[in-house]
Parts: C-alpha cells; structure tokens; sequence
C-alpha cells in the first residue's frame, strides 16, 4: 500500500511557504509528538495562504489529519492569527464536521509569527537551539498551501499549479492559481497591469522577499516557492535599500552605526535566547577587512543564526543601516568556506521582555514603505491559462531534478518531466500544461500546440 509519504514524493510536492524543502522528507522524520501547520501567513500583503483556509478548508484539515497519522505525532494544530475571523470560522467548521484529530491555536497579530522557529515557541513553548530545526524539539512545522498540495497528491496529482497573490500598484489585485512556469508578465496582465510604467517588482513578501527590476521580472516565471508577486513604485523604501553594494553598506555601519543595539533588542532570534547580537556584528565587521577573514570570530559566526527577516533593517534600525544584507554576506562567505553554523544547546529560555518586543505586522508593512497596500484585499480569484510555461527545475532545497524528456517530444498535463537524482535531496516536477517540449536546460520549456 502506497503511504501519504510515497504519494507526496511521487508528486513532487516541497514546501510552499519558503525555500522549497521536499515536503515527503519531513513526512519521514522521527521522534515526532507535535505537527504545526502554518496558517499565520508571515509576510505583510500577502493573502494566499488565507485565500486556501477559507475556500478549501476541508481538504487542509484532512492533509493535516494525514500528516499528523503518518508522522506519529499525538496532537496536530493550525497555527493563525486570532485576527483572521473567517479562516477560523472555515477551518473550526471542517474540523467539527470531520471529526478531525487537529486543533486550532490563535496567534497574536505580530511580524514574524510565522517564522518557523517563532512559531513553534508561541505554540509549544520550546525554544529549537541555534543552527537546529524544529525537530530537535519534536516538531515538524509545514504550511497551509503545502497542506492544500499534500491534499492533492492523496489524490495522486502532481504539485503542477500554483497559488499567488499579486498586489501593491497593479489595477486588480488578485489571487492566481498559475501552472508552473507562467510569466510574470501573464501574472501581471491578469491583475490589470501596472498602474505606473516605472514600477519594480518583490517576489514574496516585502520583507524577506527578492527584489527584481522591471526588466528581471518581465522574465521571470512562477516556480514552486513563489507565494506572490509586490509591484512597487521605484521609490519605495525596500527597493532603495536592496539597491545598495556591500561597499555601500560596510562604510554606512563604519560611519553611522551609533551601537544602539535596537537591531539586537527587537531580533526575533535574539529573543528566543539566540546568540545572535546585530549591533556587535556592524561593530567587528566595521573595520574594512574581508569577510573572509573574520570568520573564526563567534560574534561574525553568529550571523549563520540570522532568518533574514528584515526587522533589524527596515523596522529597529533609527539610522537606516543593513544588519540584515550583512549578516546575509556573512553566511554566504560561510558557505564559500564550507562553515556549517554550529548547533547550540537545547532548552534555551526565551528572553522575558519578548512578548513585549513583538512588531506590530502593519507597522512593519509601513516602515519597508509598503503600508499604503496594507489593508488591500484581492477582489478576485484566477486562473491563468499560459500558452507556454518556463519550469525551473531547482525551485527547492537540494540538488536540480534531472529532465526525462526530450526538446520536441509531446507531453501530457501532469506528466513526469524531471526526476530528483538518486540518494539525493529533491524533488519531481510534471508538466504544468499539455504541450509540445521547446527548451530543456536548467528548465524545461513547454508549449501548447495552436488551433
């Protein structure tokens, strides 16, 4: 008998809500006794993943029901904001009708709440040790939209579409189900276009996303980790800021950064008792030296613990520095030298002001400069119907899936298209349309024949 954990591999299914881990991976963890779904929809603007709990919340608590048998876990809950009123109502009316083993719990309104780590201490109360993950502490942490994709490979259909939310300056912000590989210019035209012709584009939220200029976006295409799409006017702070050059930025910090250590103090990290300290950072790698030089300084090291959430630069910091680009350098140049963080001690107590310290989610949608779409609502939902389709190929943790087929050959709709190499971290794609194979190369280029 094929398991949920068989299904979701042969589906290609990886994480939804971030960098792509393959979801049957974590299906196959240990020593598991709690199952955290992540419904709290992290970053400010987007609505995705409330769009999924409200319209199909039954096949998300049925997942998560599957998810938490096949892991062994003995409680199962639905983590998100206590503010999200008609996601409660939906998701507490499958639950009742399903009889399912899974619980709901209400999470303040506060940025990051869905950070994983963030998220298992305000349900669980444990702290993951720095460089851990949630299983260290028994936990495996998932995502409401990855929960809707398990649902479909219960049914045996491939992970081929995806839900996003296009918003910010665009004439009808939407909610798109795309098949993998759809422009973002498709994207765009469905949402009414730009309202401005100098607009910039973040893929993801504003404050953990990807910047791109027009012209980048214009060929991008949607992969299995994209949750949505900002367009922004060009003078919007997030943008300025992505634009600076780590020279740039190490001279700002050697000139301006007055060690108020408001960076540190309001660092989600920081306050779950992680040795992580930003302000010390700007300090040590102040001086001019390369990067590269500086790492067998723990305080530099300590960057490795960073999540990369912007709080420090674009909320705590009064003198509009880049703890967070810096710390993003310096684990890069770790990775460069092969310097894994190392693993902290567990049963950490989180620090006693931090329920204090929690950022307010509009606050920070207004300080990234985004708060003018705060309260934006998609007035519709979808479906992109793409002509031709771009999949990438390495859209998740682990090594590129290999392509099976050939440039010419005729594909089917959920077709295997590439496969994750043996003894490897990976995952599967299919083919998100029927269509005839152009391209294969780092991606795999598919295009419907013509009437």
């Amino acid at each position: 008998m094929t398991t949920l954990q068989q299904q979701v591999r042969q589906a290609g299914v990886v994480g939804c809500g971030g960098a792509g881990f393959p979801t049957h991976v974590k299906l196959a963890a240990q020593g598991v006794d709690t199952l955290i779904i992540n419904g709290a929809e992290c970053e400010p603007l987007l609505r995705t993943d409330r769009y999924l709990m409200r319209e199909q919340p039954a096949a998300i608590v049925a997942a998560t029901a599957a998810a938490k048998e096949q892991l062994g876990a003995t409680q199962a809950f639905i983590a998100l904001k206590e503010s999200y009123h008609a996601e409660i109502s939906a998701l507490q009316d499958a639950i009742d009708s399903m009889g399912a083993p899974v619980q709901l719990f209400l999470l303040k309104h506060f940025y990051p709440a869905g950070d994983e780590q963030v998220q298992v201490y305000e349900v669980t109360g444990r702290v993951v040790p720095p460089g851990g993950i949630p299983l260290d502490v028994g936990c495996v942490v998932s995502n409401a939209a990855t929960m809707f994709a398990v649902h479909h490979a219960m049914h045996d259909k491939p992970f081929t579409q995806k839900y996003l939310t296009i918003t910010g300056a665009v004439a009808s912000p939407c909610v798109i189900k795309a098949p993998l590989g759809t422009s973002f210019a498709d994207c765009l035209a469905l949402a009414g276009g730009a309202l401005q012709d100098d607009f910039v584009v973040v893929s993801g939220g504003p404050m953990m996303g990807r910047a791109m200029t027009k012209e980048q976006a214009l060929q991008a295409q949607v992969s299995k980790t994209t949750s949505g799409y900002l367009v922004l006017p060009q003078r919007v702070r997030l943008w300025q800021t992505a634009q600076l050059s780590t020279t740039h930025i190490r001279n700002r910090a050697r000139a301006a950064c007055i060690q108020c250590s408001f960076c540190t103090q309001l660092c989600p990290r920081w306050l779950l008792g992680h040795p992580l300290q930003p302000h010390k950072i700007m300090r040590h790698t102040a001086g001019g030296q390369a990067l590269e030089t500086l790492l067998d300084d723990p305080v530099v090291r300590a960057a490795q613990y960073c999540c990369e959430c912007g709080i420090c630069e674009l909320y705590a910091c009064p003198m509009e520095l880049n703890p967070r680009r810096m710390n993003a350098l310096i684990k890069q140049a770790c990775q460069q030298q092969g310097l894994r963080a190392e693993k902290g001690e567990l049963n950490l107590q989180a620090r006693d002001y931090r329920t204090e310290r929690r950022i307010p989610t509009q606050k920070a949608a207004m300080r990234a400069g985004v708060g003018k779409w705060y309260k934006t609502e998609p007035a519709r939902f979808v479906q992109a119907k793409p002509v031709e389709v771009c999949i990438a190929l390495n859209a998740h943790i682990g090594a590129p899936a290999q392509p099976v087929v050939q440039v010419g050959q005729q594909v089917t709709f959920g077709q295997r298209i590439a496969v994750a190499p043996a003894d490897k971290l990976g995952a599967d794609y299919h083919a998100s349309i029927a269509g005839e194979v152009i391209c294969v190369d780092e991606s795999i280029t598919i295009r419907q024949e013509s009437n």
